[in-house]
């Protein structure tokens, strides 16, 4: 067995075919996937070409084939990844703006230029792929719903939008990803090597790797004491999540950690320095780590109270931050009253930006240097700590007083995922802030829809004619929900019953609906209002006061667009029947697989059903849109499905006249 790391680019260049064998399961790889290896592609395209980033570990053996035929290597592990690049190679290639480049990336990197039948391709699948495969290679016509296919139009869909051209993404693939190839003797077995590196017990995790390193670099006399003292509370603590914590430890310095570059970075780190203090200090701060995952284990009771919002939160990214601002606290570098502000300010911080739609993943960059760019901020202005944490958060996409209201009132809250645990955050935060004097248990309530996911005759016929638009425009925003301990008994009854069962809480969110006689759009709206005015004062805008223009939904109504802008590109308009057909026409070319969740998501204005729609606009891919909508529900449509295709709605613009 021979073992060693290399660029892609040897691996693949020359006169040579990667067979997968028959017991290799079929291409599986799915979004999740392709858009980490997306991320890890475009990272390295904005880093010096010099960085590596490491994806894997590619398993081969040479096997026999005849005189006339190319060198071939049966795929033992990686097949995944390495028919990822070569998909990715082939949408290069497709997208070359020369047809020099082109035929380099065909003939160099993806088929064996003069040789017949199957020796043409580089890369072999199985039975089951073998055909989407080369389908793709040779430009043929695709099945579009095969994973292969997809994963190719996922990655056009990106490249088309990258501002890196096509050959420093091709030097990105070929030149700066690593993996380590491991080459099989001829007398090993391929299938035992392929059912051991899948097997169905315990994979190594980035702790173990790391629990192995320290120990080896400790005197076997003290190793027993070390790991009692050190390691084992740290696991018992931490348990599942003692790798998420390291990277977050690591990260806390500063570093962005990829999760399968931990172990590597922490050996740099640790390398030249004695092991025991490291494995200490690594211990200590688990003790905090801890606190934020369960602050039940949190002493101080206000801290306590700012953990348990921070949690419920569900944004783990801001722990790097967080870590190092704890460890001051417990170590007398920062006193109650400035850390339970920096717990406060960072909640702010997160609220606002998951109202206003901000994807948290930016978070993923802001964490990990926050904690030092405050400290240098603090210095060079002569500024405390918290007041230099408050300037540097309001210069990330911190959303001002005008487009917090906003998505207040407009923006869908509720969801999946975490968005359902972030909504209670805003929700038990208002009902904190009508003061009482007892203290609310929230444990036992869960969210309310006042109009009810699934609606009954009654709702249809008190909503009125356009009862499906209005239900899918408010149905998950703040106006229309609520905290109770009825919620599996309201379920969908109609307004009224609702109403009675609602004016028996204790809540004072529910009191609102004491003398509200129906629940219709106008009414909706007017809570919203009530609500999003309430939450401007619970968390404040602590940053640079400067008023900046936003167009909101008010503002819209009863005037004419001249233009929106898509990813910066600009398309001119007469009205808001073409800014809607302009924007799903744009999203649908842009995200084609992605679109199609759309249409399941919003049937009331997106249907395959020509009957669905009386007034409706037929898109080239078949789907027909409901165009008859008033503005605000135009605006607040396009904003949902630029954020629901995965985009920001900051790519999204609109010039009003």
């Amino acid at each position: 067995m021979q073992a060693s790391q290399r660029n892609i680019q040897p691996l693949i260049d020359g006169q040579l075919q990667y067979v997968v064998p028959l017991f290799q399961r079929p291409y599986s790889w799915d979004k999740k996937q392709w858009q980490t290896l997306w991320e890890d592609i475009v990272m390295l395209c904005e880093e010096e070409p010099t960085k590596h980033h490491f994806i894997g570990s590619i398993v081969t053996m040479q096997t026999v084939s005849v005189p006339e035929g190319v060198p071939k290597y049966l795929l033992i592990d990686g097949q995944q990844r390495l028919t990822t690049l070569f998909i990715i190679l082939a949408v290069l290639r497709d997208n070359a703006l020369h047809e020099q480049h082109a035929a380099e990336l065909n003939e160099v990197y993806l088929i064996n230029r003069y040789k017949p039948d199957f020796d043409r391709y580089k890369l072999l699948p199985t039975q089951v792929d073998r055909d989407h495969f080369i389908n793709l290679i040779e430009r043929r016509p695709v099945d579009t719903n095969h994973l292969i296919t997809r994963a190719y139009q996922f990655f056009e869909s990106h490249i088309r939008r990258t501002p890196h051209n096509i050959d420093r993404l091709k030097r990105v693939i070929t030149s700066q990803l690593s993996v380590v190839s491991i080459v099989l003797d001829p007398n090993d077995n391929p299938y035992l090597v392929f059912e051991s590196l899948n097997a169905k017990g315990r994979p190594l995790t980035q702790a173990d790797l790391i629990r192995n390193f320290f120990f080896m670099r400790i005197h076997p006399n003290e190793q027993a004491k070390i790991y009692q003292d050190y390691w084992q509370p740290m696991e018992a603590r931490l348990g599942e999540m003692l790798t998420e914590y390291i990277r977050h430890y690591l990260m806390s310095f500063g570093l962005v950690v990829k999760e399968n570059e931990i172990y590597f970075t922490l050996k740099d780190r640790v390398a030249n320095s004695d092991a025991i203090p490291a494995l200490a200090e690594l211990s200590a701060n688990s003790q905090y780590y801890q606190r934020f995952l369960n602050p039940q284990e949190e002493p101080h009771p206000a801290i306590r109270e700012a953990l348990k919002r921070l949690r419920l939160m569900e944004i783990t990214t801001i722990y790097p931050f967080l870590l190092s601002c704890y460890a001051d606290y417990a170590n007398g570098g920062l006193v109650v009253g400035d850390l339970l502000q920096i717990l406060a300010d960072v909640e702010n911080f997160l609220v606002r930006r998951f109202v206003c739609n901000i994807p948290s993943n930016g978070i993923n960059k802001i964490a990990p240097v926050l904690y030092e760019q405050s400290q240098s901020e603090s210095t060079a202005n002569q500024i405390p700590f918290v007041t230099a944490v408050r300037k540097v958060l309001s210069k990330r996409d911190y959303p001002k007083d005008t487009q917090f209201l906003e998505g207040l009132k407009a923006n869908r809250l509720y969801g999946g995922g975490d968005r359902r645990s972030q909504t209670r955050v805003i929700l038990e935060g208002l009902e904190r802030s009508f003061g009482h004097k007892e203290r609310v248990d929230f444990s036992h309530l869960s969210i309310e829809h006042v109009m009810p996911q699934t609606l009954i005759p009654w709702w249809e016929s008190h909503l009125g004619e356009e009862w499906e638009t209005t239900h899918e425009i408010h149905l998950h925003t703040l106006g229309n929900l609520t905290l109770t301990a009825y919620n599996s008994e309201l379920s969908n009854d109609s307004f009224p019953e609702k109403q009675r069962r609602l004016q028996e809480s204790h809540l004072e969110l529910n009191r609102y609906f004491s003398d509200v006689t129906e629940w219709n759009d106008l009414e909706i709206q007017k809570r919203a209002e009530l609500l999003a005015q309430k939450a401007l004062s619970i968390w404040p805008y602590f940053g640079d006061s400067t008023a900046v223009a936003f167009v909101d939904e008010d503002f819209v109504t009863n005037k004419t667009p001249i233009s929106i802008t898509i990813l910066g590109e600009r398309h001119t308009v007469n009205s808001w029947r073409d800014v809607l057909k302009i924007t799903v026409d744009v999203l649908s070319k842009l995200e084609p697989i992605g679109f199609e969740g759309l249409v399941e998501k919003h049937p009331s204005f997106l249907s395959y059903d020509s009957t669905r729609f009386r007034t409706k606009y037929q898109m080239a891919n078949g789907v027909y849109l409901q165009v008859n909508l008033p503005a605000r529900y135009v605006y607040r449509i396009c904003k949902r499905l630029i954020v629901d295709i995965g985009l920001s709605e900051k790519d999204w613009q609109i010039e009003i006249d």
